[in-house]
């Protein structure tokens, strides 16, 4: 069975879109300021862009109002050339110690990460159908410690549930991840060392 390309499939949706004149709404799940950067690089110059910062998995309150700031800060900083939005959840860590539960010593990219992937998709495709949005996606697979396979099933999957489009994605091709990289040292950007949860404190995990 041959592998998707998710970088090719995603430039097929910006090469129709463009032909078409189109420029999408696109509700881009953010995990953190690093993760963001280049995404929201690439993806300005196609889609009309609300982040959306869904993050349960953070494992304390301070921790997750230093990852918001930093991806405001960088919002605000970095020039682009349509006005991004923010579209912030609250901050319920309850939900992710419930997905979680079971599943505590679980090596990391396991079962709990695969639940931990699923409630904010979920969450985020839920989000954007709500609010008429195009389509949605995740900075999530720029990480090269993150399975992008998996991430699209995922994704995939919540769109089908509610009736949004999902766009695929692999954001660390093409030098993605290595440019996010430049950009968080160009922006001084605080990049945390591990994903977020208390489960994976003290690893070294973007």
């Amino acid at each position: 069975m041959n592998k998707v390309n998710y970088q090719k499939e995603l430039e097929k949706v910006l090469q129709k879109n463009s032909a078409e004149n189109r420029v999408p709404s696109l509700l881009l799940h953010a995990c953190c300021a690093p993760c963001s950067s280049y995404c929201l690089e690439y993806l300005n110059r196609y889609f009309q862009i609300t982040v959306f910062f869904y993050n349960p998995n953070i494992d304390d309150a301070a921790e997750y109002a230093r990852r918001k700031a930093e991806l405001l800060r960088l919002i605000a900083e970095m020039p682009m050339e349509r006005e991004v939005s923010v579209l912030e959840a609250p901050y319920d860590s309850a939900a992710f110690l419930q997905i979680a539960k079971g599943l505590e010593s679980e090596k990391e990219g396991g079962a709990r990460c695969k639940r931990c992937f699923a409630l904010r998709l979920e969450e985020t495709a839920k989000t954007a159908a709500a609010g008429g949005f195009d389509y949605f996606t995740t900075t999530l697979t720029i990480s090269p410690l993150k399975n992008a396979a998996l991430l699209n099933e995922i994704g995939q999957a919540a769109a089908e549930k509610y009736q949004v489009s999902f766009l695929p994605s692999d954001f660390k091709k093409n030098n993605g991840y290595l440019r996010s990289i430049a950009l968080s040292k160009e922006y001084g950007l605080y990049r945390q060392n591990y994903c977020g949860c208390s489960f994976s404190k003290g690893q070294s995990l973007d």
